[in-house]
């Protein structure tokens, strides 16, 4: 078997199969599902809305490509992460493609695996969110303007122009910023001032980026006018570098720890290329990739807005750097390279023993957690067993460094995506997704009250009544909030969750 098919069944197994097994997560993917829900429903394909309100967290494009694969799949999971899952897929195979032009197959394959295996990008590429679509863009049009400065061929910066473009409609400035930042950046250092001004101002290159971007936020500014300024512009890009948004604060030093745990199950391999930095710079296109990553984890340390996935946006370098490590470097699995993944294994086999030791204050949180032992049971540290002693028998199996590399990985990404991630799912997820299908199948007009959870209009097929409860009132909301009414009828309750008839 090659090194390609190896990747091919990595990226299946990861990225496709396990796209149906977990509910929709709260806030980011209910949000962005309903907000998809919604478009469809009113056939409004300019202006995204939640639960009946503006929302102008994100431009238009995953939009579309989720509506595009509900039209084909239907209304459900699968549909819904698709998109992203896609986008992954296409993310890989410039990973690959690239370093195995400007390096060796050996590296392009190391550096996809590393990839594909990682637990943050296998979180990312299956969300139904932005993010996936964007780093596909924000990779591709790096690569190619890397290909322009070694080539000087305008149509490489033609096709940068238009990725930048997209990445534009995905998410906004920051697609624009980041391979701006870091192509000035090396051109500087190299002394290509003019080079970089005649590319920066290519005429041709702004009308294409103008004729794929701006149609959208032109027609979106004719809709909303100012209201999408301040919410778009100032708000959800403006606000979030220089202001905390939403409660998502963090130090100067938050993206260490999630750094160090998105790379597993190969942190190791990440933390021994790192310690080469300073002969990064000795190769023009190690310069340019360390650039890349350098950039975007300083850029996102400093701002005041922080959320474990946008330091992904400098994740492609550094599995690139690290495939030229391993290409030179990785010669066999040693205790050192899985370490931390056993650590980990560790954690999700006494996790389910630790937390009903917990005392938790909060009554949602508290009837939640009461599904640990169901949910977390024996045959979920079954699992967490076998893939801890397979990383360990994998260690002494006469096999070729790639295939013990491509084992670790599968065994990996097999545990977090078919155990781990539908485990959390079914625990914090699937009492919201009973509750809208209840509703659902009895015909209920539904007002939600002190919860915020997205999913649970899409699964509803409805927005939620804006009035407040009053006498025959159905109402979802926590545990919690029960203490707000004197008499009620439960008609459905589960892991915190709970709809209820006032009376």
């Amino acid at each position: 078997m090659n090194l390609r098919a190896f990747l091919i069944i990595l990226a299946i197994l990861t990225l496709f199969v396990p796209l149906s097994l977990a509910p929709l997560f709260n806030l980011d993917e209910g949000a962005f599902s309903e907000a998809t829900r919604e478009m469809l429903q009113s056939g409004n394909y300019i202006t995204t809305y939640l639960d009946g309100n503006l929302r102008f967290d994100k431009p238009i494009l995953i939009y579309w490509l989720q509506a595009f694969s509900v039209k084909i799949f239907g209304l459900n999971e699968f549909a819904l992460r698709f998109p992203s899952a896609l986008a992954g897929a296409f993310w890989a195979l410039a990973i690959w493609s690239f370093t195995k032009r400007y390096f060796s197959e050996r590296s392009a394959f190391f550096a996809t695996l590393f990839m594909l295996s990682s637990l943050q990008i296998n979180i990312i590429t299956k969300a139904a969110i932005a993010d996936s679509l964007l780093n596909l863009f924000i990779a591709t049009s790096i690569f190619l303007a890397w290909v322009f400065i070694q080539k000087r061929e305008k149509k490489y910066l033609y096709l940068t122009f238009a990725l930048i473009a997209f990445g534009t409609l995905t998410k906004g400035p920051v697609a624009i910023m980041i391979p701006l930042v870091v192509i000035t950046i090396y051109l500087l250092i190299k002394k290509e001032y003019l080079f970089l001004l005649k590319s920066l101002f290519n005429p041709i290159g702004i009308l294409i980026f103008l004729a794929i971007a701006a149609p959208w936020y032109i027609l979106e500014y004719l809709d909303q006018g100012q209201k999408f300024i301040d919410g778009f512009f100032l708000k959800h890009n403006l606000e979030r570098f220089s202001s905390t948004l939403e409660s998502h604060r963090g130090s100067l030093f938050y993206y260490i720890p999630v750094i160090l745990i998105g790379f597993l199950p190969f942190t190791t391999i990440l933390v021994a290329t790192l310690k080469r930095i300073k002969s990064l710079f000795k190769d023009d296109l190690q310069l340019f990739l360390t650039i890349w990553a350098i950039f975007v984890i300083l850029f996102f340390s400093f701002s005041g807005t922080k959320l474990p996935h946008y330091v992904i946006y400098g994740y492609t370098p550094l599995f690139i750097l690290m495939g030229i490590y391993a290409q030179n470097n990785f010669k066999s699995i040693t205790w050192l390279v899985t370490l931390p993944t056993l650590f980990l294994y560790l954690v999700l086999l006494t996790l389910p023993f630790i937390v009903p030791l917990i005392k938790i204050k909060n009554l949602y949180i508290a009837e939640m957690l009461n599904q640990v032992d169901s949910i977390f049971n024996r045959e979920y540290l079954i699992y967490v067993a076998l893939a801890l002693i397979s990383t360990i028998l994998i260690k002494f199996i006469k096999l070729s460094i790639e295939f013990k590399a491509f084992l670790i990985a599968i065994v990996f990404t097999s545990l977090i995506n078919f155990v781990v991630i539908p485990a959390y799912g079914k625990l914090a997820e699937q009492p919201i997704k009973d509750a809208a299908l209840y509703a659902k199948n009895h015909n209920l007009k539904v007002i939600t009250f002190h919860i915020t959870k997205p999913s649970f209009l899409v699964y509803l097929e409805s927005k939620s009544l804006k009035e407040k409860p009053k006498k025959d009132s159905i109402v979802l909301l926590k545990k919690g909030a029960l203490r707000y009414f004197k008499e009620y009828e439960i008609l459905f309750k589960k892991g915190g969750i709970y709809l209820i008839k006032v009376k």
